[in-house]
């Protein structure tokens, strides 16, 4: 059997990475760990919280899986990517899939685009009915400054260890993306020095690449590339 580390992104949790997370466990018998980075979930707590304090969480789960299997993969969403990307590139891990990390971030002109809805959603009153405007919504209502600050240390400081990753890895992204470029994609495939790459765009998809709608055949596609090569033992 072998191990597996999927972890969410910033001011997330492991809902966003649900559909995936399912279809792994419903066709992989693997040990699957999704855990949940200090001072996010469903009730955000960051305001006291430090990049540090995310990456030892997470390099802790990945440690205690490594105890168990021989072979781990690690699936990162957003800043869940640059935190894998990190592990990667320090520990011995198999594969790497990397959903819309946020190397870079902020497409202005999707964000324009996703605006100028929201816009025309609150002329006919119907503003709450906007997923993009709710999910703006919560962000300024409920992140504080400093945890900003402390995503940008984590970006800042794993963007360094990209050079060094060797595992074969997957890079997945929305082309659709509000928050993370989906040029970014190429970007990473240049600094990253694997000699095994893969990317696959996704036309329709957003940030959420989890829960959009190219959900499923994004499950099938990080489902394929992890178990390609798979000794049978081990799924």
């Amino acid at each position: 059997m072998a191990g597996c580390l999927i972890i969410h992104g910033y001011t997330g949790g492991p809902h966003e990475l649900e559909p995936l997370v399912a279809y792994l466990r419903e066709h992989m018998s693997w040990d699957i760990e999704t855990p949940t980075l200090p001072g996010h979930g469903e009730t955000l707590t960051i305001e006291d919280m430090s990049h540090e304090k995310w990456l030892t969480a997470a390099e802790h789960t990945l440690k205690e899986l490594q105890k168990r299997h021989e072979h781990v993969y690690v699936i990162g969403f957003s800043m869940g990517g640059m935190i894998a990307s990190y592990l990667a590139a320090k520990y011995n891990v198999s594969k790497l899939v990397l959903l819309a990390p946020s190397r870079k971030f902020l497409s202005f002109k999707q964000i324009m685009r996703d605006i100028g809805g929201i816009i025309f959603d609150g002329v006919r009153g119907k503003a709450q009915e906007n997923k993009i405007y709710m999910h703006y919504r919560r962000k300024l209502t409920t992140v504080p400054i400093k945890a900003n600050v402390e995503f940008l240390k984590l970006v800042r400081h794993t963007r360094a260890y990209m050079s060094q990753i060797q595992a074969p890895v997957l890079i997945a992204q929305g082309q659709q993306d509000h928050m993370v470029p989906y040029r970014t994609a190429f970007f990473l495939d240049k600094e990253i020095t694997s000699k095994q790459k893969e990317i696959v765009l996704f036309e329709k998809s957003r940030h959420l690449i989890c829960l959009g709608e190219d959900r499923d055949t994004l499950n099938k596609i990080v489902h394929d590339f992890l178990a390609d090569g798979t000794q049978k033992d081990m799924q």
